[in-house]
């Protein structure tokens, strides 16, 4: 198992993976990002990741719906729990998605030797997260949502949402047309 692992990680040639997941899903995977070939990965038809991101699928499940767009130097981490990504997602440059974190209530063992935990992440349907923004694990984004660049993601937020700051609050609500008329 690890042998596999250390071959498909270092050893696979990056047009193959690229390949790979136009022919198994329709998505479009730069040959210069880092995307790892495994059964927990599905990225949605006309999935686009750009160069220079880091996708692992190691340690849990994580799914992209269709029509996703990963910028460049992306991280998304999956751990146990895994992360779940609606359609239409729009992911900016720098963005970190993690679904797993260290655990660190013992003072007197360090912090890497504590292992680590995992609640799952799960954004929604028509997503866009500006660039430099972090979700971190346990953090739920509704659909409709905007999540304002350099954010900091750790909780649960409404559907049509305007998320911002570092710690993320909700700045507005996204009404649809008829609404806006109704309120004018």
């Amino acid at each position: 198992m690890k042998i596999r692992l250390f071959l498909q990680r270092f050893l696979m040639p990056s047009f193959v993976v690229t390949l790979y997941y136009a022919v198994r899903f329709g998505a479009k995977v730069s040959p210069r990002a880092e995307v790892e070939l495994s059964s927990n990965l599905h990225l949605g038809r006309g999935t686009v990741v750009g160069s220079f991101t880091k996708i692992k699928a190691t340690h849990g499940p994580l799914h992209i719906g269709d029509r996703g767009g990963v910028a460049t130097c992306v991280f998304i981490a999956a751990g146990e729990a895994g992360i779940t990504i609606g359609d239409n997602f729009v992911c900016g440059p720098n963005v970190s998605i993690s679904s797993r974190t260290y655990r660190y209530e013992q003072l007197d063992v360090p912090i890497e030797d504590q292992g680590t935990t995992s609640q799952g992440v799960r954004i929604g349907n028509n997503v866009w997260i500006g660039a430099n923004s972090t979700v971190l694990d346990g953090a739920e984004i509704g659909d409709n949502c905007i999540v304002v660049a350099h954010s900091l993601v750790s909780r649960r937020y409404p559907p049509n949402s305007i998320i911002q700051g570092a710690p993320a609050k909700v700045i507005l609500k996204r009404v649809g047309p008829s609404e806006a008329e109704a309120h004018a």
